[in-house]
């Protein structure tokens, strides 16, 4: 049953994306925590085992308490009564030690994947740089919270489910083989024996039933996959409207913004749609497998018990063994919607897996160059034959090579456009296409401050000495940056836990991102439109302030204000060009650094 909206994007082979997924999540019993993960396997294989031998004990008491009742001994059924609290005891110990267990081993599991991905994605910037060469990764941070525990918890219920499948099929299958013997079958006068035919009936049915579930299930996969896509899809949107709030409060983007909600969750219906469809005939296999299932061994046991072959408590065995191999054998029958539901998470998970991955060998696709970055033989920033491009191809600077020497203060300017801020996303480092070379000093500390800075959740305290949070800063130097910088009326909040990022007004945050440079002292400083959201008088107090307190620091600069010139000693100028912004370097002659008696050459 397909239709237009049915449609869903082509994914990797399943073998593919299975195989690589357990690559990476099997490291939790080769690595570091081997041990546990063992010792969790086999305690849960352990009580396992010890399940099914409770099974095998109920099973074999059935037949003894049925056959007492035959015989309407009263002795006996006591004897069988008296076996219960054992049998009840023993079975409720184990399935209880083995849910426990269970449920450890997928809490572990699921930590130690969470973990790993978590490192892996915020090292090196993944992060950041996902968004530009995996556009398609929506939501990684979902992907890890909520998609890693779909393709982990699941994963042990099924393993779990397939080992005890297995053995209790082969179990009680002999049991039936035992118990239910042959079934002598007489086709034109000719008598024929079917052996133990109770067993192969439970396989035969098994089979049946499960490539009916297969059949109709196999496109599920693919549809929940998609389901799950545009579920992520719908949280980003609504994310992205509540991160924008102010903005589009302030121009009244409602009216679109209700209509790309509305269009996001038109796709997630659709999706659903598709699912559901698919799930109904899907149900109607299950029910129907459900309906036959308990009346099947009554009717092939039959002509044994009216034969005089099996008493009552032989056919309660038999009826019991039968369903036990059956629920074994149709495992995959009962599990084939949550299986589809698991792969779909698995998938999910091994995507961002490999995303991740091609950044770590390299985001050029063949035929593309790479920007080279490398330490410098000396004190400076070194640029070589820099070129700089979108992912498109599109050349935005071209051809650029300068050097920044140490204690240098360089102001960038040029028109929208022109590549100012993607020149200091690759002095980052996380910009990657184009060509030429980037080198920086090794050894030395380098920040970089953007137009709107990074305030992270927690005391005042702990956001003025971000990212080194376990630094050992006295507080007097603290307090100290803040005067300066001009918030002296935060510093009785310095212990006050609050959401910065919020509390503080734009002007607040670049002010407070300056009070960091005072702290921490980095080598060489990168300011991106640092002092857009302040006056030009805030502004150049604080500039003033930098150069007077880091003398020795390299600064590069972006920004439009013409009052900016003052504070540095040169200008490099992109002017836009068809083939990309050309790069001119220009000294400047009259600024403060003049008036303050230094020598603009340095």
């Amino acid at each position: 049953m397909t239709s237009s909206d049915d449609s869903v994007p082509e994914t990797a082979p399943a073998r593919a994306r299975a195989r690589e997924f357990f690559r990476v999540a099997l490291g939790f019993w080769t690595g570091e925590t081997r041990l546990r993960a063992w010792i969790l396997t086999g305690l849960v294989l352990t009580l396992a085992g010890l399940q099914i031998i409770a099974q095998v004990g109920l099973n074999a008491w059935q037949r003894m308490f049925f056959d007492a009742l035959e015989q309407k001994s009263v002795p006996a059924v006591m004897a069988a009564v008296g076996w219960v609290p054992l049998a009840v005891g023993f079975s409720a110990v184990t399935l209880s030690g083995l849910v426990i267990a269970r449920m450890v081993l997928q809490a572990r599991w699921r930590e130690w994947l969470t973990r790993h991905l978590v490192g892996w994605w915020i090292a090196d910037q993944r992060y950041y740089r996902l968004g530009f060469v995996a556009e398609e990764q929506t939501a990684p941070e979902f992907r890890i919270a909520e998609d890693v525990r779909l393709a982990i918890e699941p994963l042990v219920e099924f393993l779990l489910g397939l080992i005890t499948a297995t053995i209790t099929a082969l179990t009680f299958a002999a049991i039936l083989w035992q118990v239910a013997g042959s079934l002598p079958v007489t086709i034109g006068g000719a008598t024929y024996e079917i052996p133990f035919y109770m067993a192969l009936a439970a396989i035969l049915y098994a089979v049946v039933a499960s490539l009916a579930a297969y059949v109709t299930g196999r496109p599920l996969v693919k549809k929940i996959s998609h389901k799950n896509e545009m579920e992520a899809q719908f949280r980003a949107e609504m994310t992205r409207l509540r991160e924008n709030a102010e903005s589009i409060a302030l121009i009244g983007g409602d009216s679109d913004e209700r209509a790309s909600v509305y269009e996001n969750y038109g796709n997630v219906l659709k999706a659903w749609i598709s699912v559901i469809r698919q799930q109904g005939v899907i149900a109607m296999v299950m029910n129907t497998n459900g309906a036959l299932f308990p009346i099947i061994p009554l009717l092939l046991v039959a002509p044994k018990y009216l034969s005089g072959d099996l008493t009552l408590g032989g056919v309660m065995q038999v009826a019991a063994a039968f369903s036990a191999v059956q629920a074994a054998l149709i495992w995959f029958v009962d599990n084939f919607v949550r299986l589809a539901e698991w792969y779909a998470s698995l998938t999910r998970v091994d995507e961002l897996v490999e995303a991740m991955e091609d950044l770590d060998i390299g985001t050029i696709m063949e035929g593309e160059t790479q920007i080279e970055l490398g330490e410098s033989p000396d004190d400076a920033i070194h640029i070589d034959n820099l070129s700089l491009a979108h992912r498109n191809g599109r050349v935005v600077i071209a051809d650029a090579s300068v050097i920044i020497k140490a204690g240098e203060k360089v102001l960038i300017t040029g028109e929208s456009g022109t590549g100012k801020s993607t020149l200091i996303r690759a002095l980052a480092g996380l910009w990657p296409w184009g060509s030429g070379s980037i080198k920086v000093p090794a050894n030395r500390k380098i920040a970089f401050v953007p137009q709107k800075p990074y305030i992270p959740m927690g005391t005042l305290h702990a956001a003025l000495v971000y990212p080194e949070a376990d630094a050992k800063v006295d507080a007097a130097i603290v307090l100290g940056a803040l005067n300066r910088c001009g918030l002296e009326y935060l510093a009785k909040r310095l212990d006050d836990e609050d959401q910065w990022d919020k509390t503080l007004s734009g002007g607040e945050r670049q002010r407070v991102a300056f009070a960091r440079l005072l702290i921490q002292k980095p080598d060489i400083i990168i300011l991106d439109e640092a002092t857009s959201a302040l006056d030009e008088g805030s502004q150049d107090k604080l500039l003033t302030l930098l150069n007077e307190e880091l003398k020795e620091s390299t600064v590069v600069s972006v920004g439009h204000r013409a009052g900016l010139e003052a504070f540095h000693t040169r200008k490099i100028e992109l002017e836009r060009r068809p083939a990309g912004a050309r790069m001119t370097s220009v000294s400047i002659g009259h600024s403060l650094w003049r008036l303050l008696g230094i020598d603009a050459a340095r």
